[in-house]
């Protein structure tokens, strides 16, 4: 690309003005990671000031049995393998009890896979018993893949679909399963999953419907680099006409234990220049979050120089991505979240799922450590399997 482009590109970025699909590839490679750092953090500090938020949550999944087959997986079997699980009634139960041990728990999120068997009431009634266990916790459930399941399982419309599990009790939809919105790329590492289309036709019904939504791009596979910033400016370009968007989160493609082993994870250099030039491009998108359990936390601690404001949360278990080789904890403790985010230079903020700052949490760091002490050490890291 000629140095006329890329200096236009690099003044649009440091004044902070909206970027084209050019200005993105010009900016990519340039491959400045400092001075797209430098941008990033203006952006960030235009959304949220010095705050870097994280909050108290629990992730579920329900089963790891799965009809998609997609070669980017590796967290999924089929019906039979000696691997599968089913959570059921009692199992949740179980999960639900202790966390309310969990102090200012305020959130459970809830991935699954897309099971051959257990229908739509298994899924509703799930979310009947979080909501009945735990009346004050924001449920976050099922991606817009999960949600297009439903609908093909019922025959009922995606809209439909959302109605039932919002009057039921769901309160946000995280945004996995947007992979790469290229048909191109899925039709190889996702063929039996959501299309781009419907993808986007979820989020947007959602987001009528009042149902607030992450979004998401796993990136490092099979995509070309303007595929990959495209997908964001799609993003976007839902976010001008819907505004439902809380939070961007991008995940680096884990190549191990998938069909796509021969592939190397992208570095921490492209990580970085992905989180600057994702938090430049979704300028209409408030937060941008660096996912600890799929950077790691060093990497995440870092991104928060990058434009990233939040590191999600204590999460407790995690499953899926520790399938494809992660190597992080479980879960952390919020005082270890506060640490981290002082360190880098920002105030820490418990929030809630809407990005509100749970005030009592707030504490003097003496109080604060004090009061882990007590509840949540002891059940945020060691535990056997874990959930995403």
């Amino acid at each position: 690309m000629d140095k006329k482009t890329i200096e236009a590109a690099r003044g649009r970025a440091e004044r902070g003005e909206r970027l084209s699909l050019e200005d993105a590839l010009a900016l990519y490679e340039d491959n400045d990671l400092l001075f797209l750092a430098a941008c990033a953090r203006k952006m960030k500090e235009r959304k949220s000031g010095k705050s870097v938020f994280y909050n108290v949550n629990r992730h579920i999944n329900l089963t790891n049995i799965c009809t998609s087959g997609c070669p980017l997986c590796a967290f999924q079997c089929e019906e039979g393998d000696k691997r599968g699980f089913v959570l059921e009634t009692e199992d949740i139960a179980r999960i639900l009890e202790e966390a309310k041990g969990v102090r200012n728990l305020g959130e459970i999120h809830i991935v699954s896979a897309l099971h051959p068997t257990k229908d739509f009431d298994y899924y509703l009634n799930v979310v009947k018993q979080v909501r009945a266990a735990l009346p004050e916790a924001d449920i976050k459930a099922f991606t817009p893949v999960e949600i297009v399941h439903f609908s093909q399982m019922t025959g009922k419309s995606i809209r439909e679909v959302l109605e039932i599990l919002q009057a039921a009790g769901l309160s946000s939809l995280p945004g996995g399963g947007a992979e790469i919105l290229s048909d191109r790329v899925r039709r190889e590492i996702c063929p039996k999953k959501a299309t781009t289309a419907e993808w986007i036709e979820t989020i947007k019904t959602a987001h009528a419907l009042g149902i607030r939504t992450n979004c998401t791009m796993m990136y490092g596979h099979i995509e070309t680099i303007e595929e990959r910033l495209q997908h964001l400016i799609t993003l976007r370009d839902i976010q001008d006409e819907t505004g439902g968007f809380q939070a961007f989160v991008s995940f680096p493609f884990h190549p191990a234990n998938t069909q796509l082993a021969h592939l190397q994870r992208v570095g921490s250099w492209e990580d970085m220049k992905m989180m600057a030039l994702s938090r430049l491009i979704l300028d209409n998108i408030d937060h941008i979050k660096a996912f600890w359990i799929m950077l790691t936390m060093p990497i995440a601690q870092l991104a928060l120089g990058f434009g990233a404001d939040d590191l999600d949360g204590t999460i407790g278990e995690e499953k899926i991505i520790h399938a494809a080789g992660a190597k992080t904890n479980t879960g952390i403790t919020r005082s270890k979240l506060r640490q981290l985010i002082t360190e880098a230079g920002f105030v820490p903020v418990e929030r809630d799922t809407f990005y509100h700052p749970v005030e009592d949490a707030n504490l003097p760091a003496e109080k604060a450590n004090l009061d882990d002490a007590r509840s949540d050490d002891a059940k945020a890291g060691g535990r056997e399997g874990a959930v995403q």
